[in-house]
């Protein structure tokens, strides 16, 4: 019996032996990957990263918001081993199903201000919550000239600038600045802003019919190489496309901003545009059921540079969702893997 047991021990020790170096490996490998939150052993008290449910995740319907859903689905299945659905949606049913049924878990382009009542019923029944900044940035609106002005007159980086700069940039002639139509709410703020950095006399405003001929004209003067001063928004493939500079607008303040709203402003002063929240909103029970996707997710902040660059490569030929997608999660692991918390490669 001594010499069986014997025996018995030392075939269980040299499977342990064969079993441990690569298990080991395999636990290391997965836990970097999700976010280092194991210690290589297993824990079957511990539940997996992604729980025991499918992630849905909304992909509304518009190009940021399905290109944000799609990058997320593939980097959860591929990165954590989750079971991933996307599911299609907007602001005011996205967030009211997430405010009553905790369904879809993720938002990744909430714009909450947008639908702030029913944002703020989820938010009081504590059914949802806000993860992270969807972009880095939160101001979504300025002025933007072409990178090869600024590259010719370097002194040129922000609003405040242009007063000292215009006069240089056309030999002496009055630069034109293509704003918004003028039933938008923005062509009055850009006329109220021209005047508050004292450049009103030094360009010329153009405020086009419709959006199709704002782009055309921004297109058609980018590519002539004319100097041309213009407002537009991010996130868009067009900034990405034509290479342009966004100027600095300087702090935003409030009741400058009320002014500058307005149509007759008797005295207005400089501001940047009015910041945007844009969230990425999570279920509350991904906070507490599965805490390392919600890390994730308070981690995943994406430049609005880069989702210029997404758009623009949108807009190829043949390009789809799930192909940009694809080529971001293949070539831009620089950027996503602080969203995992790996760090840098």
């Amino acid at each position: 019996m001594v010499h069986t047991a014997g025996r018995t021990k030392f075939v269980a020790l040299l499977l342990l032996g064969l079993m441990s170096a690569p298990a080991l490996a395999q636990f290391t490998v997965l836990d970097q990957a999700q976010d280092n939150l194991g210690s290589g052993v297993t824990d079957t008290s511990t539940p997996p990263p992604c729980g025991t449910q499918t992630i849905s995740i909304a992909s509304m319907n518009w190009p940021s918001a399905q290109l944000l859903a799609e990058i997320h689905a593939q980097l959860l299945a591929e990165t954590y081993g989750c079971a991933v659905r996307v599911t299609p949606g907007d602001l005011a049913s996205t967030g009211s199903s997430m405010g009553s049924s905790g369904q879809p878990a993720v938002a990744p382009e909430m714009w909450p201000t947008r639908v702030a009542d029913v944002w703020n019923t989820g938010i009081s029944a504590q059914m949802l919550r806000p993860a992270a900044s969807t972009y880095v940035e939160a101001g979504f609106e300025g002025w933007f000239v072409a990178n090869a002005i600024v590259q010719a007159r370097p002194a040129l980086q922000r609003a405040a600038d242009l007063a000292a700069v215009l006069p240089m940039l056309n030999a002496g002639r009055k630069v034109q600045f293509i704003s918004c139509p003028a039933d938008w709410a923005c062509a009055v703020i850009n006329r109220n802003l021209l005047a508050a950095h004292g450049v009103s006399e030094m360009v010329k405003l153009v405020e086009p019919g419709n959006r199709f001929e704002m782009d055309s004209l921004i297109a058609e003067a980018v590519s002539l190489r004319e100097p041309v001063l213009f407002y537009y928004w991010q996130p868009n493939a067009v900034l990405a496309q034509l290479d342009l500079f966004a100027l600095d607008m300087g702090e935003y303040d409030a009741e400058a901003a009320k002014c500058l709203a307005q149509r007759v402003c008797a005295t207005p002063q400089p501001s940047a545009f009015p910041p945007e929240t844009v969230l990425v909103a999570l279920s509350e029970w991904v906070f507490t059921d599965i805490p390392a996707i919600a890390g994730y997710f308070q981690r995943s902040s994406l430049p609005l540079a880069e989702m210029n660059a997404l758009l623009a490569q949108l807009n190829a030929p043949g390009a789809t969702v799930a192909s940009v997608a694809e080529r971001f999660v293949a070539e831009r692991d620089d950027i996503w893997r602080n969203w995992t918390g790996a760090g840098a490669p």
